[in-house]
């Protein structure tokens, strides 16, 4: 989806700067956590919610949306908790927080001004009675989608009175073809107890989409609120869907859950489910553990899902402890630097434990070929390494123990913690909706829930940088040597003289950097005064 996606984009060439952005997609991937950094102009900043709020997006204007003054409706929630905290709709969560940033020139520049917070606020443009909303899941499964599903029911029903709730069967299938996957009317009680089974109740599924056919179907139903929960194919879908909306004044808030259990969505810190994966992942590690250390020198090996970024893996060898080596997407390694690393660790202690990400080490099991839709097809790492292994260790009595957990990682039921996410995550989604915007995603910025343009989800993934405190955390946990953490050397010479540079700059200090921030947000907030009082 996220390649179609990118070439939507650039059929789009230079007439709109989204369809730029799109046909960029492979560089702006790296915006947080890649050495990649694509430098925007400023309608491609998050704060440019203008063409993303029903009220203005047909105006062609740009920059924050004056909600004070295009927000009508009292929220009928101030009327039953007069004294509930409500946002500001113009709080802003700063993108780049830190100061004198050894990082700086990797940060994401779509979030230099910000992003707007998604929460609750006191006017909202929809009036709840006329609101026939729909929830759609897409792609393959994760756990807490059953825990989306249910909050946005929940948040609808209860706290906005919303009584015309869909659930769309087999993701965009179900949008584009509702005779075929009819839709499920939902209430309070058939999501009651949803979320203590894994999977998803709405039967998530790929392919289908058609902006066009779905924008008749949404029309025929009256629906004029729609939530999709997917990764960024499923947000680069959604963001075609906004476009076709706003080129017919369709109105509808159409707003994003961001899902991925390689925890690979750009900007945002995490995506839900994650932690529970990782969790079940911890202990397909414990098993391999006790298998490595039943056994003359043994080698356990676990395979873990991650097909272009090594989060799960990175994260279950942080949290089980018990790890020797990690193997990930964003780093590669050579055959040799493994089993130099296995021996001296068989010698420390007699056994060892890896963890692999599926992608990882593709340079030693490359396949050449590409599928129907044109992306690569994976050699498999996992077995890769059983069998080197194996030859490597047979001739002084050692062995490997291979499993690969698959989809178990994926299918399990959310863990408290993540259920609390996902309320928190579902509820803000149906608050942005309600409060008018459109084409965007909520999710954590700083463990704040904020609002971006899902075209700007939908332009990459989030990989792991080796410079993060997480990977490097990760490397001295499990005492990885530098030829198999990424940290040997500068890739490039021109990697190494910018490091130089940037450790020499003088730095500011904190009264500097307070005043050159106090001095943009008063020029910004001034610029929403003037919009407000037009």
């Amino acid at each position: 989806m996220a390649a179609r996606f990118a070439t939507w984009g650039a059929r789009q060439g230079l007439k709109s700067p989204l369809g730029a952005l799109a046909a960029g997609s492979a560089c702006a991937a790296g915006s947080l956590c890649d050495r990649r950094v694509v430098r925007l102009d400023s309608q491609q900043y998050a704060t440019n919610l203008k063409p993303h709020h029903v009220a203005t997006w047909q105006d062609g204007s740009a920059g924050l949306v004056a909600e004070r003054q295009i927000n009508k409706v009292l929220n009928p929630i101030a009327l039953e908790f007069p004294g509930l905290n409500f946002l500001n709709p113009d709080e802003l969560v700063m993108g780049h927080i830190i100061m004198n940033d050894s990082k700086a020139a990797h940060r994401a520049s779509a979030l230099k001004n910000g992003c707007v917070r998604g929460n609750v606020c006191r006017d909202i443009y929809w009036e709840p009675k006329e609101v026939k909303a729909a929830i759609v899941t897409c792609g393959g499964l994760c756990p807490g989608l059953n825990s989306i599903i249910r909050e946005v029911t929940n948040t609808l029903w209860h706290q906005y009175g919303v009584r015309n709730i869909l659930g769309i069967q087999g993701g965009y299938n179900g949008l584009s073809d509702p005779e075929e996957y009819p839709p499920v009317r939902l209430n309070t009680e058939i999501v009651r107890e949803i979320h203590h089974k894994g999977g998803s109740v709405l039967k998530a599924g790929r392919g289908g989409f058609d902006a066009k056919k779905i924008c008749d179907k949404l029309e025929e139903q009256g629906i004029n609120m729609l939530f999709t929960v997917g990764g960024d194919g499923t947000q680069g879908a959604a963001h075609q869907l906004y476009e076709e909306a706003k080129n017919r004044g369709l109105k509808i808030s159409i707003v994003g859950v961001p899902k991925s259990i390689d925890n690979d969505i750009l900007y945002f810190d995490k995506t839900f489910g994650f932690d529970s994966a990782v969790e079940s992942a911890c202990g397909c590690i414990r098993n391999a553990w006790v298998e490595a250390t039943s056994c003359n020198k043994g080698v356990g090996i676990v395979k873990l899902m991650g097909r272009d970024a090594g989060f799960v893996a990175m994260n279950a060898a942080l949290s089980s402890t018990i790890v020797d080596l990690v193997l990930v997407p964003e780093v590669k390694v050579s055959m040799e630097d493994i089993k130099k690393h296995v021996d001296a660790t068989l010698k420390r202690k007699n056994f060892v434990v890896v963890a692999v990400a599926e992608g990882a080490g593709q340079e030693l099991v490359a396949t050449g070929e590409k599928d129907a839709t044109g992306h690569t097809i994976y050699g498999d790492i996992g077995t890769h390494l059983r069998d080197e292994i194996n030859r490597h260790l047979k001739p002084v009595g050692g062995r490997s123990f291979y499993i690969d957990p698959s989809y178990i990682i994926r299918s399990c039921a959310i863990s408290p913690n993540d259920h609390i996410y996902c309320a928190r995550l579902a509820r803000d989604a149906v608050h942005t909706a309600m409060r008018g915007y459109t084409g965007v995603v909520v999710g954590p910025l700083h463990n704040v829930i904020v609002v971006i343009p899902s075209v700007l989800i939908a332009a990459g993934k989030r990989t792991i940088s080796v410079k993060s405190s997480a990977w490097q955390s990760c490397v001295q946990s499990c005492k990885m040597p530098a030829a198999l953490s990424g940290l040997a050397k500068p890739e490039t010479k021109r990697e190494a003289e910018q490091e130089v540079s940037e450790a020499r700059k003088p730095q500011q200090s904190w009264t500097q950097w307070f005043s050159r921030r106090q001095a943009a947000s008063s020029q910004w907030l001034g610029g929403v005064v003037a919009a407000e009082t037009k």
